[in-house]
């Protein structure tokens, strides 16, 4: 009788779309190590992609990519982890920062039309909420109290 683990590990290598997927998961996990160590170079989004891509390939490297390993603390979100409050507060500052020195070197280059600066003001918008609202829904999720 085999078990889930290793029928996982095994049908990965049956299908080549799976091991396509698996290969770009690991992938994804080796950009997410550089980037631990590169300067401006995003890992969490890498790590999303890898759970991602494992997760439609081989749940057993998702497992292992979520629950062990070097990147637990960057994947936190997925056990429902309220976001702490100086991360949010860190996060919010920079993305404004960014959305106003993005829109004042637009306006400078005289290429700033307002239906761009909607869209830019927008997804800012759309990121402060679910910054703001990281936290709440992880603290609704709990037992209630007695």
């Amino acid at each position: 009788m085999k078990s889930a683990v290793s029928d996982s590990r095994t049908s990965v290598l049956r299908s080549p779309w799976r091991l396509g997927l698996a290969t770009l998961g690991v992938v994804c996990v080796g950009l997410a190590l550089l980037g631990v160590v590169v300067p401006g170079m995003p890992t969490t989004i890498f790590l999303i992609a890898a759970a991602y891509l494992f997760a439609r390939s081989c749940p057993y490297l998702e497992e292992r990519l979520i629950r062990r390993g070097p990147f637990r603390p960057y994947l936190r979100y997925l056990d429902g982890d309220p976001m702490p409050r100086k991360a949010k507060a860190t996060a919010l500052a920079l993305m404004w920062t960014a959305v106003t020195s993005s829109l004042a070197v637009l306006w400078i280059g005289n290429r700033l039309e307002p239906w761009i600066a909607a869209i830019i003001v927008a997804a800012a918008c759309i990121g402060t909420v679910v910054i703001a609202r990281h936290g709440r829904r992880a603290l609704s999720r709990e037992a209630p109290r007695p």
